[in-house]
Order: structure tokens, then C-alpha cells, then sequence
């Protein structure tokens, strides 16, 4: 159920991970939801979050570790994502990204879960650059987060990954030591 309910998120949001939709896609007998879930979908949803960032954070850490140069990092890990939305036929986005867009007032509970997840994921990407300065790195990571989430939503409208790899390499451009030179106030 939880992984019917992270690719059914991944796909269309919370309003495309209704109970009903979880059962069918899990196979799961309904009863077997409330059992395993007594306070319902957000309870099911709140767990599918949980699970699908610590598996992000892992996603993201091993791409950033497989190089050693900054900008070579971030060619690496919009690569990965890259392929990561080819894989998905371009149908499947960042869990936590289509699921923001549903949130209304009663679901705060999810808009922290979600907040403290992308802090996570930022704080992670910030441990694999240096700028110099502690708050311009998690800024920058910030940053780079930002791009993840943007270009998940132009690959799917575009059918591409480009978005992907473009976003990697002018961010690979801001990291690189001229593009560090010229930022920096003289």
C-alpha cells in the first residue's frame, strides 16, 4: 500500500492517491487499510512521505558522491534525476512536489511533514559544497532544490528531461571557480 500510494503521488498528487485508488493499485483488500492505517489517508500518505525521502536523500547523496568537482556534482545529480523522469515515461514527478500543489488548510500536518523533508534534502545537498560561507551553501542548496522541483514540472509539460540538464548545467556554471570569481564583491 505505501508504495501504491508513493507512485499514485508521484503521478497525480494526493488527490490522485484517494484510499479507493491505493486498494486498487496495491491489490490490497480495503479492510486491510484501515487495519494497518486506523486514521485513514493521511495517516497512509504521511508514511508513503516518509519512506519516499529517506529514499530521495539516499538518490540525491550517492549522485552528488559519485563526483569530486562542484559543477561536475550538479551535471551528476540533474543527470540522475534526468533519467529518473525518462524512467517514468514522464508521467511521475517529485512525490512531495505534486502532493504540495493538493494541500489546502486541513492538511498542515502534511505541509510540515513536507517542509521539514525539503529542509533535509537541502541541509544534504548543502554538506556536498563548499561557497565559502555556510549560509550562501544552504542558500545555494536552496537553490538547487528549487531547480529539482521546476524542472520536474517542465519535463513532464515537455516530455524531456532537458530541462533536467540544463538547470544541472548553469547551476554547474554558478560553482565553477570563474563563476564564484565573479560573484564575489570586490
Amino acid at each position: 500500500m505505501i508504495e501504491a500510494a508513493i507512485d499514485l503521488m508521484r503521478g497525480s498528487g494526493l488527490s490522485g492517491a484517494g484510499i479507493n485508488e491505493i486498494v486498487r493499485a496495491s491489490g490490497a483488500p480495503k479492510g486491510s487499510v484501515y487495519h494497518h492505517f486506523p486514521a485513514g489517508k493521511q495517516q497512509i500518505v504521511a508514511e508513503a512521505l516518509s519512506d519516499y525521502s529517506v529514499r530521495v536523500m539516499s538518490f540525491i547523496d550517492a549522485a552528488l558522491a559519485s563526483r569530486d568537482s562542484a559543477a561536475d556534482k550538479l551535471a551528476a545529480l540533474f543527470s540522475a534525476f534526468g533519467r529518473r523522469v525518462e524512467a517514468g515515461s514522464f508521467r511521475r514527478s517529485c512525490a512531495f512536489g505534486a502532493v504540495c500543489l493538493d494541500l489546502d488548510e486541513d492538511l498542515d500536518g502534511l505541509r510540515g511533514l513536507i517542509a521539514d523533508a525539503f529542509d533535509d534534502w537541502a541541509r544534504l545537498i548543502a554538506r556536498h559544497f563548499d561557497l565559502g560561507d555556510a549560509r550562501r551553501t544552504r542558500s545555494f542548496a536552496g537553490l538547487v532544490l528549487t531547480a529539482i522541483e521546476g524542472a520536474y514540472v517542465r519535463a513532464r509539460a515537455e516530455q524531456s528531461s532537458r530541462p533536467f540538464i540544463e538547470a544541472g548545467s548553469w547551476l554547474g556554471e554558478v560553482v565553477s571557480p570563474a563563476g564564484l570569481r565573479a560573484q564575489t564583491p570586490r
